[in-house]
């Protein structure tokens, strides 16, 4: 047995150390120099070490390192609030709060639709993750190994298959398990919010239909039940847009938003309208290290470097080079495990498959290790964990981009 000190209930997928990093590029401790395709679980967008959001972190801690927002205010709340009202593309007025972290504000949407709707029924999607907090766990779309050996978990909560043409899920399947849950489950009126990912990232990488996008607000409208999209994975640009909820053509009512909020440092913030943000009475809301000041400075100077040029830029660029790498790699069937293209924009997943067209969950983790040997490290995945999801910076050098592709196709061709 270990005698470390670290729980070894924590997960490790890459059995290494870092050191430091450079934009798309990392060190271990040995000195191993790798492309980092990782980025920190979609932390990082703009990359290890971004030259503005340094010179932020280090010209705030020399003013202020913290101030609890919620007992007695300071500056960069304010500052990023107003950024992130004129960033976030909807047409209401908005509000919001910031947390500590996406499951933070996942758990705050939660307590804020209770007290607006008066309900308490989620519903939630197969394949969909929200967070690893007790209320979270029981709206992620998947047992192992999250909701394993934790018992009775917050709800209720009722999951409904994620409509999709990275699921084969159709708009009128997604309905109908809808209708089936309220005919058969659960009374439409006790329901107070459906939650979604617009593109799911521990489920793999799967983009919802547009049309269900459309009619699930529609029939949210209809019933008085709140929409919460899920952008933590997906937002900041990591679609090539601001947020992937615009290219479903959809508003929701609550926005949950984290990972590349601040360049690396912990934040998160739960958004939406003005009306619901309010509902609760005065310290209904708050936390200490919520909005902490080097964390609002990261993010402002995040949002400085998210023009809508950069990231339509930097979302084209890659999404032009994964869609020809795979192109070129089906047609010359360089591997028989290769399996589908999911994902939209840069946000894509390579799904790996066995010789019978099952879930490559063996030839994932053989693709992991043979790409972190020549130095490149991979994410997986997928409710089999046979998906790998590239989470290259944004900012990453067409060239480096370039090169970590080469290294998936020299493994690809060698594992079965």
């Amino acid at each position: 047995m270990s005698t470390s000190p670290i729980s070894a209930s924590l997960s490790i997928v890459h059995p290494i150390t870092l050191s430091h990093g450079r934009n798309a590029e990392v060190w271990d401790t040995e000195g191993k120099r790798y492309i980092d395709f990782v980025g920190g679980i979609g932390v990082l967008n703009l990359g290890h070490c971004h030259p503005g959001v340094v010179a932020a972190i280090g010209a705030q801690a020399q003013r202020l390192t913290h101030s609890a927002f919620n007992a007695v205010p300071h500056s960069g709340y304010h500052q990023l609030m107003d950024a992130l009202a004129a960033f976030i593309p909807l047409s209401y007025p908005l509000a919001g709060m910031l947390t500590n972290s996406g499951a933070e504000a996942a758990e705050n949407a939660l307590k804020i639709v209770r007290a607006a709707t008066g309900r308490s029924v989620v519903i939630a999607f197969d394949g969909g993750f929200h967070g690893r907090t007790l209320a979270t766990l029981n709206l992620n779309g998947k047992v192992a190994p999250y909701k394993q050996r934790v018992g009775v978990l917050p709800g209720p909560v009722y999951h409904v298959p994620y409509p999709s043409a990275d699921t084969g899920v159709s708009t009128e399947q997604g309905l109908q398990a809808l209708e089936r849950l309220f005919s058969v489950e659960v009374d439409i009126n006790e329901v107070a919010c459906i939650i979604f990912e617009p593109v799911q990232g521990e489920g793999g990488f799967l983009a919802m239909d547009a049309e269900f996008a459309r009619r699930l607000r529609a029939l949210c409208d209809a019933n008085g039940i709140l929409l919460i999209a899920d952008e933590i994975q997906s937002g900041f640009g990591r679609t090539g847009q601001r947020f992937a909820f615009s290219r479903l053509g959809i508003e929701p009512d609550l926005l949950l938003l984290g990972k590349s909020i601040a360049g690396g440092l912990p934040l998160g913030a739960v958004v939406g309208r003005k009306d619901l943000l309010d509902i609760l009475p005065k310290g209904g809301l708050g936390g200490t290290y919520s909005g902490n000041p080097l964390a609002c400075a990261a993010a402002l100077a995040s949002l400085e470097a998210m023009s809508d040029a950069n990231l339509a830029t930097w979302g084209e660029a890659q999404e032009q080079a994964i869609v020809r790498r795979y192109n070129s790699w089906r047609e010359r069937a360089i591997s028989p495990c290769l399996g589908r293209l999911t994902g939209t924009g840069a946000m894509r997943g390579i799904e790996l498959l066995t010789a019978e067209g099952k879930a490559g969950t063996t030839q994932l983790a053989a693709l992991l290790e043979a790409a972190r040997a020549k130095g490149l490290l991979l994410m997986p995945s997928g409710k089999s964990r046979h998906i790998v999801r590239l989470l290259a910076p944004l900012t990453i050098e067409p060239a480096l981009f370039e090169q970590g592709l080469d290294i998936i196709e020299d493994c690809l061709a060698g594992i079965r």
